[in-house]
């Protein structure tokens, strides 16, 4: 089997990297703010036009990823709440189950998917 050139940190550096010169640094830094290192920068210049590209590709699955995401944490209530009218106070997803049409049946595992690939939905009580 061939030997990969991808160099894996490199791709993973640029995944995290703001490309934008930092003034007091003259340099990229991580997502988080953080200046690169001069070994980091000297790394990511070293980068070969197929890491760019990997690294491109990776983040726009990324974007992707946390759009339909946030899209799916806006929808879920939305389709849910009508039903949950229709029940008494307390009751929870699983007693709206039944009621969901074949349409929103359909819609609610998408986006249950979308949310909880493991199955499970996880509601913060931190205010």
């Amino acid at each position: 089997m061939p030997q990969s050139n991808i160099r894996l940190d490199v791709v993973t550096l640029l995944c995290d990297a703001d490309f934008r010169r930092r003034p007091d640094t003259n340099r990229w830094s991580h997502l988080g703010g953080r200046p690169f290192t001069k070994a980091e920068q000297a790394l990511a210049f070293s980068a070969t036009r197929e890491e760019f590209t990997i690294a491109a590709d990776q983040i726009k699955r990324e974007g992707d990823y946390r759009r339909e995401y946030q899209e799916a944490v806006e929808a879920l209530p939305k389709l849910l709440l009508p039903y949950f009218g229709q029940l008494p106070t307390g009751a929870t997803v699983s007693d709206v189950a039944p009621l969901l049409s074949d349409e929103d049946r359909a819609e609610y595992l998408r986006l249950r998917e979308a949310l909880a690939p493991d199955g499970y939905l996880f509601a913060s009580t931190d205010e």
